[in-house]
């Protein structure tokens, strides 16, 4: 259902020192115009049909930024709208709901994914995997792997989500990769408070056109450019993205007082492993933990380093993900014998 965001979109001009208190989409629509987003599209589905309405009824604000938005009539036609940012440096977002959004756009996706992105991608996805879920039980993990879009799965905790909003825009362009952000519909709509920057003008855009276009036909995805763009994403984009990950900590370790065990969980998930750890008598209400817990705020590209520096003196971790097939336990399990750990 539509929902109008006209005295909440206030939140949107607040500045640097300000703080923000209110809703989870909301910041994340604020953290993207901090990141100098210059075009914003995307097509309605819960959980985040309502990063649409805020949108639209943010229209002024975006106009004097010069950001250029647009509702598209399906999922495809968000993808396609972020191919301005593959000869472009132009930092563009989407957003739709998934899984079943990211097939109807996997075509595009496809195409974006090959080729590369100059300027900053981010794509915002609405995940609604479990018991209460409005569409079929698949995830966007597989469709990650699949054609090498990492894809973030923040901490449910407003400040986390924006931080790594921004740090998305600064992951694609270092990798040259579109890059997913994952939100459950109660990260969507969770109420919390964050300190704001300044709003970002783009350095191109409707206000600043882009003078002299460089358009390179080796991005077009048709042969033989094919497989020299798959080659470049083992080679270059690959590596730069895990160099980047680990440099900028995105992922989190919680330290606990039982150094034997561990917890190794997707972001996502982590406030409800630390209300499960409550129920049991190994949290406290500040969330502080027994057991050591390294929370997984990127959740593809995963860190061979980080996975064994966290097992390496444990006997034993719990890895918690949703759903089938277990793709980050299997990883840790090949990470784990590849460094020679005994861990369980």
């Amino acid at each position: 259902m539509e929902r109008s965001f006209k005295k909440e979109v206030a939140l949107l001009k607040l500045g640097a020192g300000d703080t923000f208190h209110g809703e989870g989409i909301l910041a994340v629509t604020k953290a993207l115009l901090q990141s100098g987003v210059a075009y914003v599209g995307g097509y309605q589905g819960a959980p985040v049909s309502h990063m649409m309405d805020v949108l639209k009824d943010a229209e002024d604000i975006l106009d004097e930024l010069g950001v250029h938005t647009e509702v598209c009539a399906n999922e495809a036609g968000a993808a396609a709208m972020l191919g301005a940012s593959v000869n472009y440096p132009l930092r563009g977002a989407v957003t739709w709901k998934s899984i079943v959004g990211t097939n109807v756009a996997s075509d595009a996706l496809s195409n974006l994914a090959s080729a590369g992105v100059k300027g900053g991608v981010l794509i915002v996805i609405g995940e609604d995997y479990g018991e209460g879920s409005s569409i079929l039980q698949e995830r966007t993990h597989a469709y990650a792997m699949k054609s090498q879009i990492w894809l973030m799965d923040p901490r449910p905790n407003l400040p986390k989500i924006v931080e790594m909003a921004e740090a998305a825009f600064e992951l694609s362009e270092a990798s040259n990769t579109p890059v997913m952000l994952e939100l459950r519909i109660r990260a969507c709509h969770v109420y919390g408070s964050f300190q704001t920057k300044d709003n970002r003008a783009p350095e191109f855009s409707r206000n600043r056109v882009l003078e002299e276009p460089d358009f390179d036909y080796g991005r077009i995805c048709l042969p033989p450019a094919t497989y020299a763009q798959e080659k470049h994403k083992i080679e270059h984009r690959l590596p730069a993205a895990l160099a980047f990950v680990a440099e900028r900590k995105l992922n989190e370790v919680f330290e606990g007082t039982q150094k034997s065990l561990g917890i190794i969980t997707q972001g996502g998930l982590y406030n409800v492993v630390v209300r499960a750890l409550q129920r049991l008598g190994l949290a406290a209400a500040d969330g502080t933990s027994a057991i050591p817990i390294y929370v997984l705020n990127v959740t593809y590209p995963l860190l061979q380093d980080e996975f064994a520096d966290f097992c390496r003196d444990k006997r034993s971790v719990l890895v918690v993900e949703e759903g089938q097939p277990d793709f980050i336990e299997q990883a840790a399990n090949v990470f784990l014998r590849k460094a020679g750990i005994a861990t369980e």
